[in-house]
């Protein structure tokens, strides 16, 4: 076997404001959700979404969101008008997360925005944004993946992993992620 160089960490770099703030903005913030935003009692979900508006998050009217949740950097984020963000999730926003309204992301979910190339010595760093359209339920400890956009009023099954976008309406579920039926052929049997 060639003795081949894979990665050498000590060529690795952050790109010129790839963070999108400076680093004692980015320090402050995690500091922040250390101390006040993760200790918060449950029932204070407006005092968390001031918090995260007061670094740059457009976060909408009614939106709950779990003392646990953690947000890489806050001014990537946004969030419709009465979402729910779960326990545990954490949203890795290197690059930027929308949200739309009405949408769950349910707890230990994480929506990863960023990634390394792993065919560069260099390790390169690199982000994608992920949008999770208006109505879309993301059940419990799903991994969506950088680039990726999720339909409106799509549903991804429990312990899911979502590496390419998902048409809206549908319900999807497993690793690999495979479409299961139609959203509303589901909600007629409830009925």
């Amino acid at each position: 076997m060639m003795d081949i160089d894979y990665q050498h960490l000590n060529t690795f770099s952050v790109p010129h404001n790839f963070r999108g703030k400076s680093g004692v903005i980015v320090q402050l913030w995690w500091i922040v959700e250390a101390l006040f935003f993760n200790p918060s009692p449950q029932i204070l979900y407006g005092w968390r979404r001031f918090l995260l508006r007061l670094f740059g998050a457009k976060v909408g009217k009614g939106v709950i969101i779990r003392p646990s949740v953690k947000t890489t950097y806050p001014w990537k984020v946004s969030i419709g008008d009465y979402s729910w963000i779960g326990d545990h999730v954490v949203l890795y926003s290197l690059g930027d997360i929308s949200i739309g309204s009405n949408t769950v992301i349910s707890q230990k979910s994480y929506l990863c925005t960023g990634s390394h190339d792993f065919e560069k010595t260099t390790f390169d760093i690199f982000a994608k944004e992920i949008i999770v359209e208006d109505e879309a339920w993301i059940a419990s400890d799903v991994f969506i993946a950088p680039g990726v956009t999720v339909g409106r009023g799509a549903v991804v099954g429990a312990r899911s992993s979502v590496f390419k976008n998902i048409e809206g309406g549908y319900v999807y579920a497993g690793n690999p992620l495979r479409k299961i039926k139609r959203r509303n052929d589901i909600l007629a049997d409830v009925k």
